[in-house]
């Protein structure tokens, strides 16, 4: 590995470890709000002082893997630096947005997601980026489930799933085009991934990327998670996933043609869908699908003026999108409702909350001398200049939606309009905690600044030198927007009672996850689980049961035979031993007296039994010869054969038995006896026979 190089996303991590251990007392309180604005804002100076270059490089050889890869956690140019610098800057706003809730899991869980993203922003190798791109989704779901809603558990859980099957798309293409071609490199000339001549795993790669981006018909999980994260949670999530992946398709997709329909797509499909919306944060939610088309069509466009508007138009969506989410949040966490339905005449109880909400609907809008007005125009411009007449006009056809909902709607109907909400919420609405108000201040006059003073974002542009040239305050610039601006608002004015919110659900792409879900589960419960159990009562019924009376009855054997012959052997040398106890007497020269002893006569007895008692044989009996015998008694008999068995010599006769001979088994009993008068025929083996 290189020499140190500290990354921002590591400031990040191990700052969220420490957030439980900073006291936070009724004394100490100040000292963890201290501790959370430092932590964010030591990340954007570490942004602001990294030069250019790749650091952070870790190789690992593969040594007898036939592998061999580098890891490039830094890589840092003008591409990566503007998205680093406004993700940084959002990381403060967030966290002074919601500064006083006292959860720790969402602070944590906040920076950890953030971290993912500026570790995907300035990652240089595929491997690197799937790692952080993943840390991204982990950590924001938590954002959703901290709100505690029954709606928030199975959003969140939707959440979870529809980026984990991008992952694995995102994962599967990387594996696939990283084998062919033999580099993990996540190359940032814009050729890497051969847009041009796309392969299958190009494709597959895209398809991870856009998903993040929201692009239709990969988008519902944006406003079915947005409306349902905590108040703060959405002003974190509106601004890093789908501008994580903006940037993705810049740094390898820039320049490819199918992008350019599919941004025109977005940018109408989600005007339509904010126009019909009732709850001000899914609304908010459905219009950065459309601003985000914006984004992914200059992608695709991929002109240097293309890329630049791509960029700066992130950069300006992020504060305004923001500081929109903000206001509206604002208003769930002071009066507990966020629907259109059920607000209405709040600018009595919450005036500043609507000033900085107007200013984000001005700048999303494009209104001049706001920041949306020098970034969308970029966009526009350079799909006229590519002869894409048709994007271009569409665009700003969805420009018009964009301020008919959120320039007009969300002010109108939360702030002025018909007085609905209930005597509960209206006693409840009142300015949100100061912190709140802090960062929606200076979000609001980040957005006129960059509107009014454009060198201060054009220069950190991938291209400065052309951005340098564009000039959006021309006078037929101007004129063609407020003319559409205006009679926009004509045109809300006079359909008021057209546009006045329902409060319906409209069914949108997660109709078919959500009852293809349902289909899935019913077919596991009623078919897999049918066949389920019937294996498993065949189971049962054929091997578990037959087993268990196999193993029923062994164990029955071994208690009572096995077990049995055991402990009565045990139990008979412990008789023994308990007989032999007397000879325990406590002296040393007893003992060893009768072990002495006892030694002696086992040694006698084996003499005796080896050597002069004679062994013989009658049929196929070993037996002991024993008694008082002469040589006489044995002379009739005549000796026919002679040999060993085993060690043993032996001899053997043949006559009559003139003498008495007792016969004994095992030494122990008399068998029988041959008597002399009966002159009987036999036959004699004797072994070892002592000669007189």
């Amino acid at each position: 590995m290189n020499s140190f190089w500290l990354h921002p996303s590591l400031i990040l991590i191990l700052g969220s470890l420490l957030v439980p251990l900073v006291p936070a007392g009724p004394m100490k309180g100040w000292l963890k709000k201290g501790y959370l604005c430092l932590i964010p804002v030591l990340v954007f100076a570490r942004i602001l002082t990294m030069a250019h270059g790749t650091f952070g490089d870790v190789h690992f050889p593969g040594v007898g893997l036939g592998l061999s890869w580098t890891l490039v956690f830094g890589r840092v140019d003008a591409l990566s630096n503007v998205f680093g610098y406004i993700m940084s800057l959002m990381c403060i706003l967030g966290t002074l947005y919601g500064l006083h809730v006292k959860d720790n899991g969402q602070h944590i869980a906040a920076w950890v997601y953030v971290a993912g993203s500026i570790g995907c922003i300035y990652a240089g190798d595929f491997i690197t980026l799937f790692l952080f791109w993943e840390l991204m989704a982990f950590s924001s779901v938590f954002l959703i489930w901290f709100r505690g809603r029954r709606e928030s558990l199975g959003a969140g859980y939707r959440y979870l799933l529809v980026h984990v099957f991008g992952g694995l798309a995102l994962l599967a293409g990387m594996v696939w085009h990283c084998n062919v071609q033999g580099s993990w490199a996540f190359d940032e000339s814009f050729c890497n991934l051969a847009v041009h001549h796309a392969t299958p795993a190009t494709y597959l790669i895209m398809i991870g990327f856009i998903l993040n981006a929201a692009v239709p018909p990969l988008h519902a999980w944006l406003p079915d998670a947005y409306g349902e994260a905590t108040f703060n949670g959405s002003v974190f999530m509106c601004a890093f996933t789908t501008k994580t992946a903006v940037y993705a398709l810049c740094r390898g997709f820039a320049g490819m043609e199918i992008l350019v329909p599919l941004g025109v797509i977005m940018a109408l499909y989600g005007v339509v869908y904010a126009v019909l919306e009732n709850d001000c944060r899914r609304l908010l939610a459905y219009h950065i699908i459309s601003q985000v088309g914006y984004m992914v069509a200059g992608v695709g466009l991929g002109t240097q003026m293309a890329v630049n508007g791509a960029c700066a138009h992130a950069f300006a969506h992020i504060l305004y999108k923001g500081l929109l989410f903000m206001g509206c949040g604002a208003v769930l966490h002071m009066t507990g409702e966020s629907k259109f339905t059920e607000l209405g005449g709040l600018w009595k109880k919450m005036p500043w909350t609507f000033v900085f909400t107007l200013i984000g609907g001005l700048s999303i809008s494009a209104f001049p001398l706001f920041s949306g007005f020098v970034s969308k125009s970029m966009i526009v411009s350079a799909g006229f200049d590519e002869h894409k007449y048709w994007a271009g006009f569409l665009l700003l056809l969805a420009s018009s939606g964009t301020f008919l909902h959120t320039g007009l709607k969300v002010p109108y109907f939360i702030w002025f309009g018909k007085n609905k909400p209930k005597p509960e919420t209206w006693d409840r609405a009142a300015e949100p905690p100061w912190n709140m108000n802090a960062a929606m201040v200076i979000a609001s006059v980040l957005c006129i600044f960059i509107g009014c003073y454009t060198p201060y974002l054009y220069r950190m542009l991938p291209y400065p030198t052309l951005a340098a040239e564009y000039h959006p305050y021309t006078a037929y610039h101007i004129f063609e927007t407020l003319q559409i601006l205006l009679f926009t608002g004509l045109g809300f004015f006079l359909l008021l009672r057209k546009l006045v919110p329902d409060p319906t659900i409209s069914l949108d792409m997660d109709w078919f996850y959500r009852k293809g879900g349902r289909a899935f589960y019913w077919i596991a419960r009623k078919l897999v689980q049918s066949v389920d159990t019937f294996v498993g009562e065949l189971y049962r019924y054929a091997g578990l049961i037959p087993l268990m009376l196999t193993a029923k009855v062994s164990g029955l054997f071994d208690n009572y035979v096995i077990d049995g012959a055991v402990d009565g052997f045990a139990e008979s040398f412990r008789a023994i031993g308990r007989r032999l106890r007397f000879v325990q007497r406590g002296q040393m020269q007893q003992t060893l007296a009768f072990a002495f002893a006892v030694a002696a006569a086992l040694v006698l007895a084996f003499l005796l039994l080896t050597r002069w008692s004679p062994l013989m044989t009658l049929g196929r009996t070993r037996e002991w010869l024993v008694g008082t015998h002469s040589t006489a008694s044995l002379s009739v008999f005549q000796r026919i054969d002679q040999g060993r068995s085993g060690m043993r010599p032996y001899r053997f006769y043949q006559g009559l038995a003139n003498a008495p001979i007792t016969l004994r088994t095992d030494g122990r009993q008399p068998v029988t006896r041959l008597a002399a008068p009966a002159q009987q025929s036999v036959g004699l083996k004797i072994e070892a026979v002592k000669t007189p």
